[in-house]
């Protein structure tokens, strides 16, 4: 099956399972220079946005979420994570990752939360993208057009800090009221030239031994 076939069968599955998804949208960005020169790991870094029907507009602040979450958020994962695996060239070469969403202005945060902060959503996308690490995230309620920074980091060792980064999300005419914006991004490398060590490297840091800097 080709490429295209399958994503329009993913997209048909989505779609049959009732998520109205209403777009994609795929963003990648490659850093050729930073500071007047090439960087030593040249990096891909890509977010991909699915704009979907908000399923609980007008619900009140007791509606159990559980249900559309089981339903929704997988499928979901997987459709976002099979886009970035094709764009960066396979989840072996994906080194950061990230999840966010963008709730329109009919909707709760806690409608974004529901569909990427559960195992439905964040485990799966760590088990498709073969990550070990707790994915960092970004969530926010917003106009339509807004954008949001996605965080990442290593997605086996989370406190390497090369990998931390950040992409930005931005769909132009979404979320609308009764939509939220479901973001999964990733990196396949550092940041240019990081330089900052690491917490293997790093000595033994207090208030105390500070002194001196502090007062």
């Amino acid at each position: 099956m080709t490429t295209v076939r399958c994503m329009q069968e993913r997209n048909r599955k989505c779609i049959e399972a009732g998520i109205e998804i209403r777009k994609l949208s795929l963003y990648r960005e490659e850093i050729v220079t930073e500071a007047g020169a090439a960087p030593a790991r040249p990096a891909y870094r890509a977010s991909v946005a699915a704009v979907v029907t908000n399923p609980w507009v007008g619900t009140s602040a007791a509606t159990d979420l559980s249900g559309a979450v089981g339903e929704i958020a997988p499928r979901l994962a997987k459709l976002l994570t099979d886009r970035l695996i094709e764009t960066l060239g396979g989840a072996v070469r994906i080194e950061a990752f990230g999840k966010a969403a963008i709730v329109g202005t009919a909707g709760e945060i806690e409608h974004g939360g529901a569909l990427i902060h559960t195992p439905y959503f964040g485990n799966l996308v760590r088990e498709f993208l073969q990550g070990e690490s707790i994915i960092c995230f970004a969530d926010t309620r917003a106009e339509a057009g807004e954008e949001l920074i996605v965080p990442m980091w290593h997605k086996e060792h989370a406190a390497t800090r090369s990998h931390y980064q950040t992409v930005s999300a931005r769909v132009a005419d979404a979320p609308r009221a009764d939509e939220i914006v479901v973001i999964a991004a990733a990196s396949t490398g550092p940041r240019p030239h990081p330089r900052i060590g690491d917490r293997a490297t790093d000595p033994a840091i207090t208030a105390q031994n500070l002194e001196a800097v502090l007062s």
